[in-house]
């Protein structure tokens, strides 16, 4: 299971959600550290004498664990009384677990304009019926994006964020346009961010 944030740069143990770590939208991006995961060995059962020919049958294999429910979750995000709208999600293994998170892109469901997304990972309550967690903050409406093409692939999480060059670009019209990644690394979430392309959405 991922756990809590411990520092600003997003975890994931006892807190509700983390912050994401301030990257402001026209950075530079900074890489992203590898991480190589351990696997686990499957050990043979025991020959119980020479003259055995035959192994017993296989189990059945266990039903995968199912992610989180996205539209189960009151999210952190303020909309002054209108509803929130999940436009997105993704699932997949972000910690090696082999438990499945959801990932989630949700903003206000203002019915006109175009609201800014919140990302946000959610992960399995560990008490019976209880409804899913946030956990992590990827990104957060005051980074003023538009989020698509949201997926999960190699435990890294993948959005396509659109923004605005200056506070004189109309919020319907974006210029700039970022690829985003985010991957589980050392007890936090890092954020790689492509070069700003102004003009080119």
């Amino acid at each position: 299971m991922l756990h809590s944030p411990t520092e600003p740069a997003l975890a994931l143990d006892t807190l509700a959600h983390g912050d994401a770590r301030p990257i402001h939208w026209v950075a530079t991006a900074t890489a992203m550290a590898a991480v190589i995961a351990g696997a686990g060995l499957l050990q043979p059962e025991p020959a119980t004498g020479a003259s055995v020919t035959a192994t017993a049958a296989a189990a059945p294999a266990a039903a995968p664990a199912a992610a989180p429910d996205a539209h189960a979750v009151t999210y952190p995000l303020d909309c002054k009384g209108i509803p929130q709208a999940v436009t997105a999600t993704a699932q997949g293994d972000l910690d090696g677990d082999g438990i499945p998170e959801t990932v989630a892109a949700v903003r206000c469901d203002a019915g006109s304009g175009t609201p800014p997304h919140a990302i946000y990972v959610l992960t399995r309550d560990k008490t019976p019926g209880a409804p899913p967690r946030v956990v992590a903050t990827l990104l957060e409406t005051a980074r003023r994006q538009t989020a698509t093409d949201l997926t999960i692939s190699d435990r890294t999480v993948t959005a396509r964020l659109l923004g605005y060059s200056s506070p004189s670009v109309p919020r319907y019209s974006p210029d700039v346009e970022q690829l985003a990644k985010w991957r589980w690394t050392g007890g936090k979430f890092r954020q790689e961010l492509t070069d700003p392309r102004p003009g080119n959405v």
